[in-house]
């Protein structure tokens, strides 16, 4: 079988612990976890490692670059484990930054010049300071790109092509603000993003030119495994690595059309190196029944490999996930903290939080593992089209997640909420009541999608008067009604005290 790993870019801040069973098994996992931290040291940065191996904790936002690499310490400790499983990939494609990640698990260029680099471009992006912002409108390309086209500024750009029905506008963000009005009298779903820093748009044009000059040279060469890039529009080859980053920051990241290309040139199991689906949801869009796989959503991401792999003599054939009403939903990211330097830095003026996704995808927050989806479930008339919802590289505000099997609390005030929220979503959805069981997982059997269940979230929120409840990403990636009437039982009693 010929599988492609994928690197996501910005996403949620890991989970900590994440990386323990990979760094106690594999001796590549721990060199090059090693190798990081020893980056991290010199750039006056703490350890990477420390909280992914030994804790359980959440992120303690110590500033965009630590939360870089860890996502790349998670990114490229997966690739290990793959490779010491026996899994090949047939190429190796990144999202946004995570190009970098890819460059690096394909031997282009070192684990610690990537570090380097990753945090190089984070400080350029720091100091540009730019007021931008990126929304994901759930259209083609072509159409989202009409609608930057009509407001017409050089600076307000389609930045990226992710799936047939979710594309990414970048620019200032008042426009952005006008292209969120106008998608809405149009019909067209979309979600803010709120990224540290907005890029793939001309405005970064100054970011580029830093990073060039300021970046340090890396050694770099062929690499061992082929490496696709999606603003590049073809293979990695004798390419600086520095360039190549300060490049993609103004560029369009066309990453439905990388897709499909490697599908039509035979890849037909694609591999994601990252604790969520994110990458692999484009895939799933992009290319209906492509069979897909993220070993850290699995329970026993070591097990699962090595049970696929058992299925091919090959190269391991990757069993499909069951398959989400052609959409993605958002994943849980993570707004990235705010450096610390020495001297005062601008930095971007915050946005409000927002349910999320990436970059591309992006959002540090703490969230519990999604389950193992089972097949739909509900009548057939409940299975209705997903739109794709999240971005590229994405941030969004830390919420804590109760653990998926909770007992939903008991009482009269639990089975009130639970009915209102019936109705909520039965007169929006067009369901009756009654057929919204508590348990059904809302995107995977109710076909609900991701930037309707945003919009749901909000009602809910202005129904029982709780703000914070549309900032809970964790509702979106494993939602359910019971879990939603949980979390609103909850809010109303620490806000009254009981």
């Amino acid at each position: 079988m010929n599988s492609v790993f994928v690197m996501p870019g910005t996403v949620a801040a890991p989970r900590g612990g994440v990386l323990r069973d990979f760094h106690n098994r594999y001796e590549s996992v721990r060199e090059t976890l090693s190798r990081i931290d020893k980056a991290a040291r010199e750039m006056e940065l703490p350890n990477i490692s420390t909280r992914l191996i030994e804790h359980n904790d959440t992120s303690d936002r110590r500033g965009p670059e630590v939360q870089y690499l860890e996502i790349f310490a998670v990114s490229i400790a997966t690739h290990h484990m793959l490779i010491a499983e026996g899994v090949r990939p047939t190429a190796i494609v990144g999202q946004s930054i995570g190009e970098l990640w890819a460059l690096a698990a394909a031997g282009h260029l070192s684990v610690e010049d990537a570090a380097r680099l990753a945090v190089a471009r984070s400080q350029v992006l720091t100091r540009q300071s730019w007021g931008g912002k990126m929304i994901a409108v759930g259209v083609d390309g072509r159409r989202a790109e009409s609608l930057a086209g009509l407001i017409s500024h050089p600076h307000l750009v389609l930045a990226c092509e992710n799936a047939p029905r979710q594309s990414v506008i970048s620019g200032p963000e008042a426009l952005i603000e006008h292209v969120e009005r106008v998608a809405d009298a149009l019909g067209w779903p979309s979600l803010p993003l709120e990224v540290p820093h907005p890029t793939h748009t001309p405005a970064m044009a100054q970011a580029a030119r830093d990073l060039r000059a300021t970046a340090p040279r890396v050694p770099y060469g062929a690499g061992r495994w082929r490496v696709c890039s999606p603003w590049l529009g073809r293979d990695i080859g004798d390419d600086d690595p520095v360039d190549l980053v300060a490049g993609a920051l103004t560029a369009r990241v066309r990453m439905l059309h990388t897709i499909r290309e490697l599908h039509a040139a035979g890849a037909d199991a694609f591999v994601e190196c990252g604790e969520w689906p994110v990458v692999t949801k484009f895939v799933e869009a992009s290319i209906p029944g492509v069979q897909c796989v993220v070993p850290l959503s699995e329970s026993d991401p070591v097990e699962a490999v090595r049970a696929l792999l058992g299925e091919s003599a090959e190269i391991g054939s990757f069993r499909p996930r069951p398959p989400a009403p052609s959409g993605d939903r958002p994943v849980p990211v993570a707004r990235v903290g705010a450096p610390t330097p020495a001297a005062p830095v601008p930095v971007l003026p915050a946005a409000a939080p927002v349910p999320s996704t990436p970059l591309s995808s992006a959002p540090p927050l703490s969230s519990a593992p999604p389950t193992d989806p089972t097949p739909p479930s509900a009548p057939a008339a409940r299975a209705a089209s997903v739109a794709q919802a999240v971005a590229a590289p994405v941030a969004v505000a830390a919420v804590a997640v109760a653990p998926v099997g909770s007992t939903a609390p008991a009482g009269a005030e639990y089975e009130t909420v639970l009915t209102e929220l019936r109705t909520i979503y039965g007169d929006f959805l067009g369901y009756p009541p009654d057929l919204l069981g508590e348990d059904d997982g809302l995107e995977s059997e109710l076909g609900v999608e991701s930037l309707k269940q945003v919009v749901l979230l909000g009602r809910v929120s202005d129904r029982f008067g709780l703000p914070d409840l549309r900032s809970d990403s964790s509702l979106l990636t494993v939602g359910t009604l019971r879990r939603i009437a949980e979390t609103v039982v909850r809010a109303r009693a620490e806000a009254t005290g009981r």
